[in-house]
């Protein structure tokens, strides 16, 4: 399996990506708002895209559909549920479906809800698995619930899906937003060393060459993953003081939401 990952530039931080077979150079597009760019990798590398998946409905992730179309025939993928939302789309998948590109990738779909109620990711079945978490997962930290989201979707989708994959999974989020996010964990758990140690790397960084961090290396930096860390809950009971002596995972993951949404 070949990833290029591909920088907007934009306003929004994008990340747009493309998925080849190295044997018949066939590619999925990923959230290709940037048309422009994703076409002239594909062409750069020799790759045909024959199919584009939107991880869910934003427009910041569909907003290069018809374009993309136009131009390649491509086949549009999206979650089962979100014709309504999303206009031509030609295969509506579902959790444990397959897509599969060219003659050798396989990206299993997964149903992860909270950003928005029909959001899919993509694991890939290779020998170190890959997740396109699109707005769910980011590096260190997690989607908001503003448009059209639930929390408690999204405490599950982490608890219940994404906490449970391998660690050595490595993370491709739709956006860049690693180095803000760095910092609020920063601010929740001053001590982490992992997050220290991280930041210097990130600040001011280019985000087209940025990071690609594991899910292991989430679960050490990434606030969202920390739910039981005593520094965490310290600092958390600053801003709620009528915090529980022992509160549940759902709890404490639905406060660092609330905050983050106001940092």
């Amino acid at each position: 399996m070949l990833v290029e990952r591909i920088w907007t530039g934009n306003a929004y931080r994008n990340f747009n990506y493309l998925i080849a077979c190295p044997e018949t150079g066939e590619a999925l597009a990923i959230d290709p708002l940037d048309h422009e760019k994703c076409l002239a990798a594909a062409k750069s590398r020799g790759w045909q895209i024959t199919q584009l998946l939107n991880t869910h409905e934003h427009h910041d992730h569909t907003g290069g559909n018809a374009a993309m179309v136009a131009a390649t025939g491509a086949k549009l993928i999206a979650h089962h549920k979100a014709g309504g939302s999303i206009s031509g789309v030609d295969r509506g998948v579902q959790a444990g479906d397959v897509i599969k590109v060219g003659k050798t990738v396989e990206l299993e779909c997964l149903d992860t809800p909270g950003h928005t109620m029909c959001h899919i990711c993509l694991r890939s079945h290779t020998e170190q698995p890959a997740l396109f978490s699109g707005d769910t997962l980011f590096n260190a930290g997690a989607g908001n619930v503003h448009n059209g989201g639930n929390v408690d979707d999204l405490y599950s989708t982490f608890s219940q899906q994404l906490e449970r994959l391998p660690d050595n999974t490595r993370v491709y989020p739709g956006h860049d937003y690693i180095e803000t996010n760095l910092k609020f964990t920063l601010a929740r758990e001053p001590g982490n060393a992992a997050a220290l140690a991280l930041l210097p790397s990130v600040s001011a960084h280019d985000p087209a060459t940025s990071v690609v961090t594991t899910l292991g290396q989430e679960k050490q930096h990434n606030s969202f993953m920390r739910l039981g860390s005593a520094d965490l809950l310290r600092q958390l009971r600053q801003d709620f003081p009528d915090l529980p002596a022992q509160p549940d995972h759902k709890t404490v993951f639905t406060k660092l939401r609330e905050l983050r949404n106001k940092w």
